[in-house]
């Protein structure tokens, strides 16, 4: 009996200490993961790296992971051919393969979310105007044009959508025209367009976009999606 009370106490000792190693070698792969992980060529002011699963030694020897979060800020990818910078991402990867002797790697499936904010949505814009969230899943925008030697400034409540797959759409819903020709045209040229969202992981593509408070949420998802780093 006092046998079998020392071998479940030497049980416990051992199980706490695998734990303790366990748990000291996933901190250590998340923070070096943090510092060479890529979400596709975008580049990331910060990236934090959440390594799910239990024990994590026993998948690193194997080389695949069941679940990986990946959150980041600042991160710079291109919009139209123009460089746009998205507020923060986050991704969630399952069933993470390592290539190589860790030079990459590749997820069965992707999904997360972008947030792009207000401020940076106009700069993507490329055009002289203020966005701002308008309610109700919309968004604000407001701009002016030039008639006859005076500026008629508008703003109008626009929907955001996805099309093409990879393209963010802006369009007015309506505009007051007031009876003054061509006015409607003119703003317009100003409030509508469209951004085509580039500098996603192979494998990655957009899903859904939606008008936040804090934001523009662009949804996205994939398969077979390769990671660089």
């Amino acid at each position: 009996m006092r046998a079998l009370r020392v071998l479940l106490i030497v049980a416990v000792v051992l199980g706490g200490i695998f734990v303790g190693v366990d748990r000291l070698a996933v901190s250590y792969a998340e923070s070096e993961a943090a510092d060479r992980v890529r979400l596709g060529p975008a580049r990331a002011g910060s990236t934090e790296v959440d390594i799910k699963g239990f024990p994590f030694l026993t998948q690193a020897v194997e080389k695949r992971f069941d679940e990986v979060d990946v959150a980041l800020t600042g991160v710079e990818a291109t919009a139209g051919g123009r460089k746009v910078r998205i507020s923060e991402m986050t991704a969630s990867l399952r069933d993470v393969t390592i290539e190589g002797d860790f030079e990459g790697a590749r997820a069965r499936t992707a999904t997360g979310t972008a947030l792009l904010s207000y401020a940076d949505l106009m700069a993507a814009s490329d055009r002289d105007v203020k966005i701002a969230y308008g309610g109700d899943g919309k968004v604000k925008v407001t701009g002016g044009v030039e008639i006859l030697g005076r500026t008629v400034t508008r703003s109008v409540v626009s929907s955001v959508t996805l099309v093409d797959g990879d393209t963010i759409r802006v369009r007015a819903d309506e505009v007051p025209g007031e009876g003054i020709p061509g006015l409607e045209s003119l703003i317009r040229k100003r409030t509508d367009f469209d951004r085509e969202i580039g500098g996603l992981p192979q494998g990655m593509k957009l899903e859904k976009v939606e008008a936040r408070e804090d934001g523009v949420a662009i949804g996205v998802t994939g398969t077979d999606v390769v990671l660089a780093g």
